[in-house]
């Protein structure tokens, strides 16, 4: 009933920039809050970013100042612009939407992208 669509992963050298891109589709009546999390190999799924509707953000303290979150609210899309990228940046970027459906039956619910892979490296 609804689905995350995540795009712009891929290769990049240290000091370079790329800028995720994630869509979500369905029954929405609003999507409050949106995110980037992401998963490096052998580690947890850690928060890098969140969005509310309203526009309040909160970044990781390890991406401050280098990655800015932001969303397009009349197309239910999150933004993640990442910047100075570091090898320990390296990761599967997932992306999360908090959301309400629609009625009938609408629901609060949380809902995963696929993920992402961005790797830094040289």
């Amino acid at each position: 009933q609804v689905h995350l669509v995540e795009s712009g992963g891929g290769l990049v050298q240290p000091g370079g920039s790329l800028r995720l891109s994630c869509t979500a589709s369905g029954r929405i009546y609003d999507a409050y809050a949106m995110g980037w999390y992401r998963q490096a190999p052998e580690k947890q799924r850690e928060l890098v970013a969140t969005i509310t509707n309203g526009g309040s953000t909160n970044h990781a303290d390890s991406v401050k100042g280098r990655f800015t979150i932001s969303r397009d609210n009349a197309k239910n899309t999150v933004y993640l612009q990442m910047n100075s990228l570091k090898p320990e940046d390296t990761a599967v970027y997932y992306c999360k939407a908090a959301l309400v459906t629609t009625m009938p039956g609408g629901q609060d619910d949380d809902y995963w992208g696929q993920g992402t892979q961005v790797t830094v490296s040289s």
